[in-house]
Parts: C-alpha cells; structure tokens; sequence
C-alpha cells in the first residue's frame, strides 16, 4: 500500500525547486507570461483611457450628465433648429433654479448652438456657442489635457458684450487676431436672417479638433436675443455631483420639464455606448493572447514530463500517488505563472503610471483618423490598481488552466514503464 508522502505544502516545495533546475527554461517561461500579462494591461488601459476620454469629452460637449431639448429639436438636432426652444420657451432661469434645486445636481448651464456663414473669410461656415462662460468655468474643464479653461490668448466674451472667442484652428485658417471683427449672419426663430460683427476678443485650445476649427464662442444672452428665443433656451446641460446619480435626475428633469421634451443620460450617447458594449469582445481578446501566451508553459510542461520520465517512476516507486506527482507537475506551472504574471504586472504598473501623467498625442497613432470620434486630441492612459490586480489573477488563471491537462499527462505513466527506459 502506498504511503502519502507529505501534504500540499510538501509537494509546493518540491515544485518550487523543480522550477530552478533549468534556469533558460523557467526564464523563457516566465518572460511569456509577463509580456502576455504586460500587453492584456497595457491595451485594457489603453481602452479605458480613450473610453474616459471619450465620456469627458461627451459630458464636456455634447449632454452633461443629463441633456434636456424640446423633441421637435431632437428630431433635427443635426440642424440646431432654434425655432423649438426647450419647454416651449418658458423662462430660462426659472427652470435652472428648480433644477439646481433638486438634490445632487452641481449645476444646470443653458446653451445654444446655432449655425453661421463668415464673411470676408476662407472659412465660410462655423458654429455660434452660446454659454454662460463664467458660470461654465467653475463646472468644466474645456481643455481636457491642460485641465483648465483653454484660453490661449486674450480673454473670453463678457455677458451681452458684442464679442466672441475663437479657437486657435480657426484664428489660422482665417487670419483673424484679437481686436479683428469677424462679420456673420445667422438664422433667427423667427426664419430671419441676422447679421452680426463680434469682435474677437480671445482664443482657445481645447484640444479638442471639433471645437478648437470650428466653434466661435459667444456670450448666451446676446446670443439668445439675436435668434429671438425670448426668456428660454435652446437646450439644458445638467451636472451631477456623482455621476451614479444620472438616472435619478433625469427623471426629476423629466418631471420639471413636462411633456414635449426630450431628456437623455450621458450614457445614451451613441459613442459611449459603443465603446462600453465593446468591452466584452475586448476580454476575449486579452484571452486569446494569454492563451497563446501559455503555450509555452505548456511546451515546457510536456518537455519537463519527457524529460524526467524516470524520475517520474522514482516518485511514483517512492511512495508518491498520481495525484500528488500531477500536483507536483502543477505547482510547477502554477509558480511559473505566478513569477511571469507579477513581472508583467509590475512593468505594466510602472508604463501605465507614467501614461497616465504625460499625455499621448492620438494623431500619432490614428494620423487624425479619429475626428469623427469625440475624443481629445490627446489621451492619458488609465492608471488603476484594481486593473493591476485583475491583469495578475487574469494572468496566473488562464496560464495555470492552460498547464492542467499537460500536468495530468504525468498520472498515466506507469513507475515500472518509466524506470526501464
């Protein structure tokens, strides 16, 4: 009858100066491990800084946490149509204040965004954005990578002061400077056409194409009486304090708002969804990788086990049960994977620290493909601990379920067999 020759913790030790005996070995192995790890990290962080990027910019820009319109305006948004004023034009500032009333809301700005043809310009069409810049300035950081207002160059705009900012694309391409008047004419409420001469007064860098080529900011009460909007406001940007509280303020916005308009989360943007829905397909990639990362520990596995065929028969003729000569196999793989995963983590901590504190210039690497995206310019690549961990257990799992079925190959040769040959 055989006896058990020590517990897990005995067969751990024996493993783990197995490992040694082949350092070129037990180093290919390890390294395979890290650099599988490393890249499952390093795209994952890659990811979720271009995913927050991409959410930034659309709560910056484009909905707020929670984004209020009149649903005619929904239905040609494409167009801004200023003729459908949010809640049927009732006042502004009386629907702000019941907002801002409700708990968790930080603040609620109104905006309008309206298109404009440039006279006496090379660029001949641009976008007029209404915002209370003052108000907006204590709520968003417009540029995304300096993390401040953006202003490159003068000043922005005062209230019902007859001025604009433009972005420093569009100051290029048009040659304008500050002190520069920049004849326009745009559409009213009303269907009429009305000319406007601001002064430039300053200009911006968000870092962001779509705005810096093609934006003039101007002040919103100007703006509001040049389309004839009255008391009201085209659309309503609503920021959370806590982001997790969207769905509880939509609602209150809903009801504040009544019927005839159109209010959406943050969440429901085309883009952010996109990317959130891919995050399945991404794991299954990192999986992959890892997989065929672990075909190596596994090559090495079966090496080992041909390798040390009698020394197989002698643990077995020693007392050693097959299940404890396939732990032993195991632990083996189990200990490889654990040193390739910690390396890949620990390079991939330190790569990832340092992106996520110097920005990446994106058209480096997309060659200004990616302007269709609201994305900044430049990216921050995720730094997070709990990324680090789950890349390590991700790393040992896959790696050590990989080496179990080559492990189990050791249980079926016979002592006798092995010890002839």
């Amino acid at each position: 009858m055989q006896q058990k020759t020590g517990g897990l913790g005995e067969l751990a030790t024996i493993a783990y100066r197995n490992i040694w005996r082949n350092g070129r070995r037990t180093a290919l192995c390890v390294v395979a491990v890290a650099v599988a790890v490393f890249f499952n990290i390093f795209m994952q962080a890659w990811i979720d800084g271009m995913l927050d990027s991409i959410e930034e910019v659309v709560r910056t820009y484009e909905t707020g946490h929670v984004n209020a319109v009149s649903s005619r305006f929904e239905a040609d948004k494409e167009y801004f149509p200023v003729q459908f004023p949010l809640a049927d034009g009732r006042n502004a500032d009386q629907l702000i204040a019941e907002i801002d009333a409700v708990p968790g809301v930080q603040a609620a700005v109104p905006r309008i965004t309206a298109y404009a043809t440039l006279f006496d310009s090379t660029v001949k069409h641009a976008l007029l954005w209404g915002i209370r810049i003052d108000t907006e300035r204590k709520i968003n950081h417009f540029n995304l990578t300096d993390r401040n207002d953006g202003l490159k160059e003068g000043r922005y705009p005062g209230e019902n002061e007859n001025a604009c900012a433009i972005g420093f694309e569009l100051a290029r391409k048009t040659g304008l400077k500050v002190g520069d008047k920049l004849p326009l004419k745009t559409v009213s409420a009303q269907f009429s056409d009305k000319y406007w001469s601001p002064t430039v007064v300053g200009i911006f860098s968000f870092d962001y194409a779509k705005y810096d080529e093609n934006v003039v900011i101007v002040p919103f009460e100007r703006l509001r009486r040049i389309l004839v909007l009255g008391e009201g406001t085209q659309q309503l940007f609503v920021y959370a304090k806590n982001g997790a509280d969207s769905p509880r303020i939509k609602a209150e916005v809903s009801r504040i708002l009544g019927q005839g308009n159109t209010v959406r989360e943050w969440t429901d943007n085309y883009w952010v969804a996109v990317m959130r829905q891919s995050s399945f397909m991404y794991t299954i990639v990192y999986a992959v990788f890892q997989i065929v990362a672990s075909f190596l520990i596994i090559n090495t596995v079966l090496m080992v086990i041909h390798e040390r065929i009698k020394e197989i028969g002698m643990m077995g003729a020693l007392g050693m049960t097959r299940k404890e000569i396939v732990l032993t196999f195991f632990f083996e793989a189990v200990f490889l994977s654990v040193f390739g995963a910690f390396a890949g983590c620990l390079i991939a901590g330190i790569v990832t620290k340092i992106g996520s504190l110097f920005p990446i210039d994106i058209e480096l690497f997309t060659g200004g493909g990616l302007k269709d995206m609201p994305l900044s310019s430049t990216l921050f690549i995720a730094f997070s601990p709990a990324l680090l961990a789950k890349g390590f257990v991700f790393g040992v799992a896959v790696s050590s379920i990989c080496t179990l079925i080559p492990s189990l190959k050791s249980a079926f040769i016979e002592p006798v067999e092995a010890l002839r040959r």
